[in-house]
């Protein structure tokens, strides 16, 4: 048998195709070895500068042998103070910061190195050319630097002529991130011509060439002068009015409008050339950058074990998505619909196996299989997201609600008590506020349960109420997009009637932060801006389609407000803690009175007593609520 040589036979290149491993070490060797070898001829010259200006510019003064012996000397310094500094074993980008700072450092070394060795050698140069040396060849080395990032960024600058001209809302650091990766690519489709900023001190600011042109007020001028085709919204920060604006001046100029991620999307990464995207009716309504307190959340969530209930839908995956950045120690996730679970994880990690224990199929009706779960997985904070919301369906099977939003909440809770849970935030809505709908009377119910939960145990249980979520299941959005694209129409209840609104993102940051707050048992109701009314959401989506869109007003349905309110009318907005989350007080309502609720009563009948429960006073027993179980 004829084995196979491990290494090249004679003759064979090394560099070739056949060792790309080799010809790629050789090259990355040669390119520190190129950049240590410049460093080295531009001390070598500095030297010579410094020791020429020294005697006034008389060469035949200056010992050109002791220039020579010192450059040489002085080479092997720099590049041995370079290796251990990290200058010349590729640890950055060349040319970048970082490495100019290290190149400093080098410098600051090797000056006083020199200047002890040039003592000891009998001084080769004077001493101040020493000194001078040491500041010029950081010049001159930083400079080549300089010359050859330049040289590769104009290499890489796409082409106006391939891309379309962009004219660039914002000057600050998502700009800049955002022009800077649009002029590093070749194939990007986008050329950065000019950037819009309000601040005065911007006025001359230039990102790499591309200048500050004017205000969002110029907008068409700037357009119209720099011949754009696109206006990019760079503000990660943008706030939905600024959105609407922008987007009514670019379309009054007759120009396309693009916009970066918000913070909240981004999670503190870089903005790249794929994060350009269309203005999405999400960017109109409820933009907000949400500040949260990273250190209080990383607190109660890194190396906990987490599990979130209804993980499946909207909410519950949005919030697995963002806890696992905060690496918990486990993070369950709990649903009756497979397919959720399935999609969830696919968004995780990108697999969809379903062969991880962490994703569990239940239902929180069934309080055996709950037991089972807390017991193998012995949860420390949960968040329970799992609840029917589909008002009018409720209103006509109440005792639905009953089943899953009460009772599967009040089993959630007592299942928590009973198995140690430090923490429990219950996912509520702004229909418990002033409840007119079976949908929130059971809602309300769930906040004065888990204001009763709170109560009773040792660890911290608390609702969170918010209105609206754009683009999650069954939001008006999703309908009136599915409406669009059958043809329409678009049916709207009413004229004048008004919703709260915050993207997915927003909301489950704020949930996310809610839990690390110090709160006894109370509703903490998130700040959802201003109230949007539905009509014009109706009127901009219909604008926005391909084809005449009408819309109809049907009416309000049973259990429908004209415009819902976040507080009860004696719920007083409180921040104590956060500025975009109220604490509010809620009475707690003991477990034993869900005995008055008897699912096969008559629909009238059961909704009175669910109205009753919701709005009677407190009826807690405190202490005792465990054990009634």
């Amino acid at each position: 048998m004829q084995l196979r040589s491990a290494a090249p036979a004679d003759g064979a290149d090394d560099a070739g195709g056949r060792w790309p491993g080799v010809r790629l070490t050789n090259t990355i060797l040669f390119g520190r070895s190129a950049r240590a070898g410049v460093d080295a001829l531009a001390l070598a010259f500095a030297l010579l500068i410094a020791a020429v200006l020294r005697h006034d510019g008389d060469l035949a003064a200056v010992s050109l042998s002791g220039v020579l012996v010192l450059s040489a000397v002085g080479a092997v310094v720099h590049t041995a103070v370079g290796l251990r500094l990290g200058l010349y074993t590729g640890r950055w980008a060349y040319g970048c910061f970082e490495e100019i700072a290290a190149l400093a450092k080098t410098a600051a070394v090797t000056t006083p190195a020199l200047f002890l060795l040039d003592t000891l050698l009998g001084r080769l140069v004077p001493r101040s050319a020493i000194i001078a040396a040491g500041l010029i060849t950081l010049v001159l080395a930083a400079g080549v630097r300089y010359a050859v990032r330049l040289t590769r960024d104009q290499r890489l600058r796409p082409s106006p002529a391939q891309g379309g001209r962009v004219v660039v809302m914002g000057a600050g650091e998502g700009a800049t991130q955002v022009v800077r990766a649009m002029l590093r690519d070749p194939a990007s489709p986008y050329v950065p011509v000019a950037l819009l900023d309000d601040d005065p001190a911007k006025r001359t600011l230039q990102i790499m060439g591309v200048p500050v042109a004017g205000t969002r007020r110029a907008l068409a001028d700037v357009v119209r002068r720099f011949e754009a085709d696109v206006v990019l919204i760079a503000i990660p920060s943008a706030a939905a009015d600024l959105v609407r604006e922008l987007t009514e001046r670019a379309g009054a100029a007759g120009v396309e409008v693009k916009v970066v991620p918000p913070v909240v999307e981004l999670f503190g990464r870089t903005v790249s050339v794929g994060d350009i995207r269309p203005v999405s009716h999400a960017d109109l309504l409820g933009r907000r950058e949400i500040g949260i307190d990273l250190a209080a959340i990383a607190g109660y969530l890194s190396g906990r074990r987490v599990l979130v209930t209804g993980a499946g839908g909207s909410i519950g995956s949005e919030l697995c998505r963002q806890l696992s950045r905060f690496d918990p120690a486990a993070l369950v996730m709990l649903d009756r619909d497979e397919s959720g679970l399935h999609a969830v994880q696919l968004s995780m990690d990108g697999r969809g196996l379903l062969d991880d224990r962490n994703l569990v199929v239940a239902d929180i009706r069934d309080q055996q299989r709950l037991d089972e779960v807390f017991a193998e997985h012995r949860p420390q904070v949960v968040f329970h997201a799992a609840a029917l919301k589909h008002l009018p369906l409720l209103e006509m099977h109440p005792s639905e609600a009953l089943k899953t939003n009460i009772i599967g909440t009040y089993q959630i809770l007592q299942t928590a008590l009973r198995h140690g849970v430090e923490r429990l935030v219950n996912i509520s809505t702004d229909k418990a506020a002033d409840p007119g709908s079976v949908l929130g009377y059971s809602k309300r119910i769930t906040e004065r349960l888990t204001a009763a939960a709170d109560e009773a145990g040792a660890g911290t249980f608390c609702s969170v109420r918010f209105g609206n979520v754009l683009g999650s299941r069954g939001s008006v959005l999703t309908a009136f997009a599915a409406q669009v694209e059958s043809g329409g129409p678009i049916t709207v209840t009413d004229p004048e009637v008004s919703r709260y609104f915050m993207t997915v993102q927003e909301a489950v940051r704020l949930v996310v932060q809610a839990g690390a707050l110090d709160s006894a048992g109370e509703v903490l109701v998130l700040d959802m801006g201003e109230p949007v009314r539905i009509a014009d959401v109706a009127r901009r989506l219909a604008d926005a389609a391909d084809r005449h869109i009408p819309i109809v007003y049907t009416g309000l349905r049973p259990g429908e407000k004209m415009h819902e309110s976040l507080f009860g009318a004696h719920e007083p907005d409180r921040r104590p803690n956060h500025p975009l989350i109220s604490q509010v007080y809620v009475p707690p309502l003991d477990g034993a009175a869900l005995s008055l609720l008897i699912p096969t009563a008559q629909r009238q009948e059961l909704i009175a007593v669910m109205r009753w429960l919701a709005e009677s006073p407190a009826l807690s027993v405190a202490r005792q609520f465990l054990k009634a179980s």
